[in-house]
């Protein structure tokens, strides 16, 4: 696949397989590692190691939440700056407000709670959010139950950049 993208993503579940994130890393693409649902933000710094240690400086964390089995994702934004000493950190906003295995083995999800975690991650200094947005949430292929509808987007990024402006002020 690095033939064809820019970043190489490696998903939350599989960002301790070592080989996995050597054979992307030596790839000399941007390498953007997950945080594990399951894993602290300290224990990032390995993950990024095992990129460094392959001569690539091109990588970043992925902050997405963390389960604590009570079939809801929480972010511990303490974590943003923690996995700022390693790279560069971003959030990923819809993926944190997933609510795995509800009612009938589906995953739900938290749309209406969007725009308080991302102001939340830019309120802290995230370096980047990512957000996945759908012009029908409700007959997206993946993921729709925490998907932001297309047609609020553009003012919530409007108002994310005016937090941003406001806190460089600082």
């Amino acid at each position: 696949a690095a033939e064809y993208v820019d970043v190489l993503q490696i998903p939350a579940f599989l960002v301790r397989q070592t080989d996995l994130v050597v054979a992307a890393a030596n790839t000399g693409k941007v390498v953007n590692l997950k945080k594990g649902q399951f894993m602290s933000p300290e224990s990032m710094k390995h993950a990024v190691q095992k990129v460094l240690d392959c001569n690539n400086q091109s990588v970043m964390v992925t902050d997405r939440g963390t389960m604590f089995g009570y079939q809801d994702m929480i972010v511990d934004f303490r974590g943003i700056p923690t996995m700022q000493h390693y790279a560069t950190t971003v959030l990923d906003v819809t993926h944190s407000l997933q609510q795995p295995n509800q009612t009938a083995g589906v995953t739900g999800g938290r749309p209406d709670m969007i725009e308080t975690i991302a102001k939340a991650g830019i309120a802290v200094g995230v370096d980047g959010i990512f957000i996945e947005t759908h012009f029908d949430p409700a007959h997206a292929k993946s993921d729709g139950a925490n998907m932001l509808h297309l047609d609020y987007f553009e003012g919530l990024m409007t108002r994310l950049v005016a937090i941003r402006k406001t806190i460089n002020q600082f």
